[in-house]
């Protein structure tokens, strides 16, 4: 596990492997390359990243009780529709994709033709494949505002 060590004077060290709450200022955009969104959600495992199309990261907090019950029916809904169907491949809120607009983004469930995801290169299915499913769903949560 990477330990974020800040800078800010009040704020005590971390010895490695304990981890350390990142507040940021709602005026403050953090920006990250690919590369850098690669290793940084390769490192933190535990966090729910993304990455808007202006390279802005957005790190979200756990579904509460309710939302996380709602995600896994409607996953559990679509794979159990895949599975029946043998048409594609179904994916859980832990894929990444990355969009034409580079923001990279994670939605509750997703869905694609099983040849469209036969075409991508298996290095690129080990990574935030560039490709957009052919299905998304994203449940609102009470504290979902909307995305320009």
């Amino acid at each position: 596990m990477s330990t974020l060590v800040s800078d800010h004077p009040t704020e005590r060290p971390t010895r490695s492997g304990e981890t350390l709450a990142l507040a940021v200022p709602p005026d403050v955009r953090l920006r990250v390359s690919d590369d850098d969104f690669w290793r940084l959600a390769q490192e933190n495992p535990d966090l729910r990243l993304e990455r808007s199309a202006q390279g802005e990261l957005i790190v979200m907090p756990p579904a509460g009780p309710d939302g996380s019950q709602r995600n896994m029916t409607l996953g559990a809904q679509l794979w159990n529709w895949n599975r029946q169907s043998g048409l594609g491949i179904a994916f859980d809120s832990s894929a990444g994709f990355t969009l034409p607009n580079s923001a990279i983004r994670g939605p509750d469930a997703s869905w694609m033709t099983r040849e469209r995801w036969e075409r991508i290169p298996r290095s690129e299915r080990l990574k935030f494949s560039h490709v957009c499913p052919d299905f998304v769903a994203e449940l609102r949560s009470p504290l979902d505002t909307p995305h320009s």
